[in-house]
């Protein structure tokens, strides 16, 4: 049986570095979430006094444009805890891991981008509103993609790195068994409030404050 490298200066950083790119997801993507749920009316079809408010079309246009840089932090977060399992991964659960994160991310991309082409079409309209069965198509089909596909790949990443890191135990069991419950909301629920897509970056914020904080006792100031 193979020995554990010894940690180098590098490999203390990269915990660190996991979890910045993750607390840096986890305040980027519920902002944009919640500017979009404040901004944007729940019915589908209601096209209405929103798209004529400056200050509503604002919010919305700076929550996609936080999007990419969430995702790019996402990305960030999913390499270096990669390399952090290193050796003790699991070929399964990390395929599971790799291919639901980058789902998620790309996804995510697609809702933003469909969403920003429906508000760029109203602008260019010089006032007028879009025609309401095709704002109604545009709405749903960016809910479908965050809703039932993004949050349900979200719910998968969290399972499968919930069990890879109580595998090689280097993170506290309750911090393990709330991601299965948290993917088991999203997984079940999430299209019934949407407030629930909120509880995916909760969980990378609570994991991400718990590596940074096992990183800095490990590795001093």
């Amino acid at each position: 049986m193979s020995e554990i490298a010894p940690l180098t200066p590098s490999r203390l950083r990269t915990p660190r570095q996991a979890a910045i790119a993750g607390i840096v997801f986890s305040i980027l993507l519920p902002l944009s979430l919640v500017l979009i749920r404040l901004s944007v009316p729940a019915d589908p079809r209601d096209a209405g006094a929103w798209l004529t408010d400056p200050s509503r079309r604002g919010a919305v246009a700076v929550a996609l444009n936080l999007v990419p840089f969430a995702g790019i932090a996402f990305l960030w977060f999913i390499g270096v805890v990669r390399d952090r399992i290193g050796q003790h991964e699991d070929r399964f659960f990390s395929s599971v891991f790799l291919g639901s994160g980058l789902l998620f991310v790309g996804m995510l991309f697609v809702a933003a981008a469909v969403a920003g082409g429906l508000l760029a079409g109203s602008a260019s309209l010089s006032g007028a509103l879009a025609a309401p069965q095709l704002w109604g198509l545009g709405r749903r089909v960016t809910s479908a993609l965050l809703n039932i596909y993004a949050m349900r790949m979200a719910a998968v990443f969290t399972i499968s790195t919930a069990t890879i890191a109580l595998r090689i135990q280097i993170i506290p069991r309750w911090l393990g068994f709330l991601g299965y419950a948290i993917a088991l909301v999203l997984l079940i629920t999430v299209g019934l409030t949407p407030w629930v897509e909120l509880l995916f970056p909760l969980w990378i914020l609570l994991l991400s404050v718990d590596i940074l904080i096992k990183s800095v006792r490990e590795s001093g100031p």
